[in-house]
C-alpha cells in the first residue's frame, strides 16, 4: 500500500512539532538519555504512567522535574520512604467544627504531574493505596470519590530493587504503568558533557529558563491525535501473538495481561504520530515490546538464577513470531 496516501489524511505536524520542542527545552538541562526522554513523552501522548528504574544520580527525578516544567500544569512531588501512610498520598477527612462536618483534604496526589520519587521505598499498605487513583484516575475516602483533573500522569522512579531499605513493587501495581524504562550510566562522553555544561553554572540556573510548552487543552488535542493514527488488522493479530506467547514460554512464570496488548498498542501508535507517520509499523510494536512488557513479567526462579533477564526472555519471544509486512 501506497504510504504517501496515509501521509495525507492526518496532519501529525502540530504532534510534531511540539514533541521537537520538549525535546530541546529537556535537552538544555539533560545530557544524552535521549531513550528515556523519548519514551517519556511516547507516555504522555498515550496517557500513560511510567516507572524508571536506574541508580542514584542518572537524572532519573531531574527529567520528571523538567517534564513538569515544560508543561503549564500542576506538578507534585511525593517523596516516598518506609514510614510513609496511605493518607500522606491521597489526602484525609478532617473534622470542621463550624460546619461540624468531616471535609475532605486533597493529598500531595491531586495534580497532573506527579513524581513519585523512590516509590519501592515505600510499603506494600502505601503502593496499594495507587492502584485505584492510577487506573481510575479517582480517589475513593470514606465512601465519596473524588476524580483527578486530567491530564493526569505519574512518573515514578525507584533505585535497583536488590538495593537496601527498597521494596518489590505488587504485580498489580506494576501493571499500571505503561512503560519501565531502565537507565543507563552515561556514555564518557556524555560524562564529560555534564561537566562542562555544569561546573560554571548552577543547575537552578539553567532549569529556571525553560519554557512551558503545553497546556491541558493542548495535551488533550495532541492525544486525540495520536489515537487517530491507523493499525492494519495483521499488526494488531502480531500484538496479540506476542503477548500470549508470554504465557506459555517456558522461562516466564507469570505472563502479561491483555493490559500489556492495550500498552502496546495505543504507545505504538503514538511512536507513529512521534515519527510524523499516521500508521503503525511492524518496528513501532518491536520497539514498545520491551518497555511494556519488561515489567508485566516474571521470569521462573531457574532463569533468574541463571541471569537471565525479561529483555532476553522478550527478545526471544519476538525472534520465534514472523513479522508481518
Amino acid at each position: 500500500m501506497d504510504e504517501n496516501i496515509f501521509n495525507n489524511r492526518t496532519d501529525l505536524s502540530p504532534l510534531h512539532e511540539a514533541v521537537t520542542r520538549m525535546r530541546n527545552e529537556i535537552g538544555k538541562v539533560i545530557i544524552g538519555q535521549q531513550e528515556m526522554v523519548k519514551l517519556i513523552l511516547t507516555a504522555l501522548l498515550s496517557d500513560g504512567h511510567v516507572l524508571i528504574e536506574g541508580v542514584p544520580g542518572v537524572a532519573k527525578t531531574l527529567t520528571a522535574r523538567l517534564l513538569a516544567k515544560c508543561i503549564a500544569l500542576q506538578f507534585s512531588r511525593i517523596q516516598f520512604t518506609p514510614d510513609l501512610m496511605p493518607s500522606d498520598v491521597l489526602g484525609t477527612s478532617v473534622f470542621n467544627p463550624r460546619e461540624g462536618s468531616f471535609q475532605f483534604k486533597h493529598g500531595p496526589i491531586f495534580g497532573n504531574i506527579i513524581l513519585a520519587d523512590e516509590i519501592n521505598r515505600a510499603p506494600a499498605k502505601t503502593q496499594a493505596a495507587l492502584f485505584e487513583v492510577m487506573e481510575e484516575k479517582q480517589v475513593t475516602v470514606d465512601g465519596f470519590s473524588h476524580p483527578m483533573e486530567k491530564p493526569f500522569m505519574v512518573l515514578a522512579t525507584q533505585n535497583p530493587i536488590e538495593q537496601e531499605g527498597t521494596y518489590r513493587l505488587p504485580e498489580a501495581q506494576l501493571d499500571r504503568f505503561l512503560f519501565k524504562i531502565i537507565v543507563p550510566y552515561p556514555s564518557e562522553e556524555e560524562e564529560l558533557a555534564i561537566l562542562n555544561r555544569f561546573h560554571q553554572t548552577p543547575g537552578e540556573e539553567i532549569t529556571a529558563g525553560l519554557d512551558a510548552i503545553l497546556s491541558a487543552s493542548q495535551i488533550s488535542e495532541l492525544r486525540r491525535l495520536a489515537r487517530s493514527v491507523r493499525i492494519e488488522e495483521k499488526l494488531l493479530q502480531f500484538i496479540a501473538r506476542i503477548v500470549t506467547a508470554t504465557r506459555s514460554h517456558k522461562a516466564i512464570y507469570l505472563g502479561a495481561s491483555p493490559r500489556a496488548s492495550l500498552a502496546i498498542m495505543t504507545s505504538a501508535k503514538a511512536t507513529a504520530a512521534i515519527q510524523g507517520r499516521d500508521f503503525v509499523t511492524p518496528e513501532d510494536i518491536l520497539e514498545m515490546a520491551a518497555p511494556v512488557l519488561r515489567h508485566r513479567i516474571i521470569l521462573t526462579p531457574e532463569k533468574e538464577m541463571e541471569g537471565v533477564t525479561e529483555d532476553d526472555v522478550i527478545k526471544e519471544i519476538i525472534q520465534t513470531l514472523e513479522i508481518p509486512r
